[in-house]
C-alpha cells in the first residue's frame, strides 16, 4: 500500500538564537490522519519549487505571517505585521506552479490569502480597523474552539467537502481576502461578510481554501473539518505522481 506525499509550507523563526524551520504539528497530524505522508517545505527560493513539486501529489499552504502588501500593490497598513518576504515569494510561486500543473491544493488561513494574491487578488490588512464588526476574528488562544458561524455556498466544492452549508469554525486571523482574484470563486462568508472560503472556479485545478484552521478541529465531534481533509486526500490519491512506500 502506497501513501501519497504532500508538501506542507512552513516558516522560519529565531528560536534560541538559531533560525529554525517551524510548522504547527496540527497540520502534520491532520495530513497523516487523512492517509497522507507530509513533507515540510521550508521557505526556499522560487527556483527550488519545481523540483520539489515533482516529488509530491498535493500541496497544503499553511497559516502564518501577514503577506507583504507590496505583493498586491498596496501600501502597508499600520496594523499589518512584519512579512516573511522569502516565504511570500516561495508560496506565491508554489501556488502558481500547482495551478499550472493541476496539483491538488488545500489552502488554510494565510494559505488562502497567498493563493488570492498569487493570482491578482488583494487583502484586507487589518479587519478590526478596516472592517469592524461584532466578531473578533483573531482569537489565537482559542484555536480548538468553534467561535463563529460560517455560511457556505450550496453546491460548491467546499460545501461538498464539508458536507454542510452552515457550520461553526475557530478563528485566528486579522487579515482576509478583499478583492478576489480572477479564477477564484468566493464560497463562504462569516456573518459580518468576511470571506471564509474560496475555490478555483474551473475543474482544471482542485483548490479549496478556508480562512479558519480545520487542522485544529479534526478531533472534534463534528465531521466538517475531517471532511475537508478527506476530500483533499481523495483528490491527491487520484494523482499519478510519486508515492512514499
Amino acid at each position: 500500500m502506497t501513501t501519497p506525499i504532500v508538501l506542507l509550507s512552513s516558516t522560519t523563526k529565531d528560536i534560541g538564537g538559531l533560525m529554525r524551520v517551524r510548522l504547527n504539528e496540527a497540520y502534520v497530524n491532520a495530513a497523516r490522519a487523512a492517509g497522507l505522508a507530509p513533507l515540510v517545505l521550508p521557505p526556499l527560493a522560487p527556483g527550488d519549487v519545481p523540483a520539489l513539486l515533482d516529488a509530491v501529489s498535493g500541496v497544503i499552504l499553511t497559516g502564518g505571517e501577514d503577506i507583504a502588501p507590496a505583493e498586491y500593490g498596496a501600501p502597508p497598513h499600520p496594523q499589518a505585521g512584519p512579512p516573511h518576504l522569502q516565504r511570500d515569494k516561495c508560496e506565491i510561486a508554489l501556488a502558481r506552479l500547482a495551478r499550472e500543473r493541476g496539483v491538488p491544493t488545500l489552502a488554510i488561513c494565510r494559505g488562502l490569502q497567498a493563493v488570492n494574491v498569487a493570482f491578482g487578488g488583494s487583502l484586507i490588512q487589518d479587519i478590526p480597523s478596516q472592517r469592524p464588526s461584532g466578531i473578533n476574528h483573531d482569537q489565537a488562544k482559542e484555536r480548538a474552539t468553534r467561535l463563529h458561524a460560517v455560511s457556505i455556498l450550496p453546491g460548491s466544492k467546499l460545501a461538498g467537502a464539508i458536507g454542510a452549508s452552515e457550520i461553526a469554525v475557530n478563528s485566528s486571523h486579522h487579515q482576509s481576502v478583499d478583492k478576489a482574484a480572477g479564477g477564484l470563486t468566493v464560497t463562504a462568508h462569516a456573518p459580518d461578510g468576511i470571506v471564509e472560503g474560496a475555490e478555483w472556479s474551473s475543474d482544471d485545478w482542485w483548490m479549496l481554501g478556508v480562512q479558519w484552521h480545520p487542522e485544529e478541529l479534526v478531533d472534534d465531534a463534528k465531521a466538517w473539518d475531517r471532511g475537508l481533509f478527506k476530500a483533499f486526500a481523495n483528490q491527491v490519491t487520484r494523482d499519478k505522481k510519486p508515492r512514499a512506500t
